[in-house]
């Protein structure tokens, strides 16, 4: 049974449809991401969960309950904003503690707010963080914070809206990888909003692609990687070279990604496909390479991106002839 389920859902702004009957179904302590390049409707989403919008059509439910009309409090969603939104005047301790204080229903005791945010700290690792103030904390610190204290109230569901991209890149991908450990740990159900592919590839169990207000395709990263439904999809995920290919007379494009590709020097003569290359680009551990294909009865020329391991690149250079081969191609639709 789906934990999250959105049916036939729409909402236009301003007389302008955002969203446009989106059904997606979400299994409970799932980790699903929500991809797409910026104003294709993902945030607005995020919100019509969250109760911050309502939908003009379709439903929402949360465990077996409909949503619509339910404000944003009584629905057990945890939310953590993109600038992690920290009262720069509170402690830690006082902004882990914000919400269970204005908290009715049930209503908590000081003794029972400090026992659970420090529960929460602990189970985050910032406990030695209590007394100090946002400006005192690093990217990652305030990152945990701002998760700290949407977990404090025990949500049901967890949203998150691009929570690391203030971050520089080696914290991003360190604070990446500690959210998936405490995502695991927990078991909570979690919406991650991005428009980084490499984001989302690495932390979820599905991926929710979204262009202009649809989903376009809902599977496993290894599923959007390997088996896009269309070249938004594929050039969404990753670098995409489509290659086209004759056969009695029949034209068919392929998806080869440059890391799917091998370049050969010695063995050129016995290659199906040759070519040359006209450009090289060092990034460190990975060389990459732009490579005309030699124009054959059925290859038309074309030039292709190649991703080639740096050892493997170094006797290579631009002007030289190589064969060409892949060790994966698919067929786009």
């Amino acid at each position: 049974m789906s934990f999250l389920s959105i049916n036939n859902v729409s909402f236009k702004y301003k007389n302008i449809p955002v969203i446009k009957n989106f059904s997606l179904d979400v299994e409970e302590g799932s980790f699903t991401t929500l991809l797409g390049s910026s104003g294709c409707g993902k945030t607005t989403l995020l919100r019509l969960i969250s109760g911050f919008l309502e939908p003009d059509e379709g439903t929402i439910s949360i465990n077996g309950k409909v949503m619509n009309g339910v404000l944003p409090n009584k629905r057990k969603v945890g939310m953590v904003f993109q600038d992690y939104a920290l009262f720069p005047h509170l402690t830690v301790e006082q902004n882990l503690g914000y919400g269970l204080k204005l908290s009715k229903e049930p209503k908590y005791s000081k003794e029972q707010i400090k026992k659970l945010v420090l529960e929460s700290a602990e189970s985050l690792g910032i406990q030695e963080l209590l007394g100090r103030y946002p400006a005192e904390l690093s990217g990652g610190q305030q990152q945990r914070v701002a998760l700290g204290r949407a977990l404090v109230l025990k949500p049901n569901l967890l949203l998150m809206d691009e929570p690391l991209s203030s971050l520089d890149t080696k914290l991003r991908i360190k604070v990446r990888e500690e959210l998936k450990e405490i995502q695991k740990n927990l078991g909570i159900t979690t919406i991650y909003v991005t428009h980084d592919q490499e984001e989302a590839l690495s932390l979820s169990n599905k991926i929710a692609v979204i262009n202009q207000g649809t989903l376009v395709q809902y599977g496993t990263p290894m599923e959007v990687y390997f088996k896009p439904t269309d070249k938004f999809v594929a050039e969404l995920v990753g670098q995409s070279n489509f290659v086209t290919i004759r056969n009695k007379n029949i034209e068919e494009t392929f998806l080869v990604r440059p890391e799917w590709i091998n370049l050969t020097k010695n063995s050129i003569i016995i290659s199906k496909y040759k070519g040359i290359i006209t450009a090289k680009e060092f990034f460190g551990s990975n060389t990459r390479f732009k490579v005309q294909i030699e124009k054959t009865d059925n290859v038309p020329a074309q030039i292709i991106t190649v991703n080639q391991t740096t050892v493997s690149a170094e006797s290579m250079n631009i002007g030289d002839k190589v064969g060409i081969s892949a060790s994966y191609k698919f067929k786009m639709n």
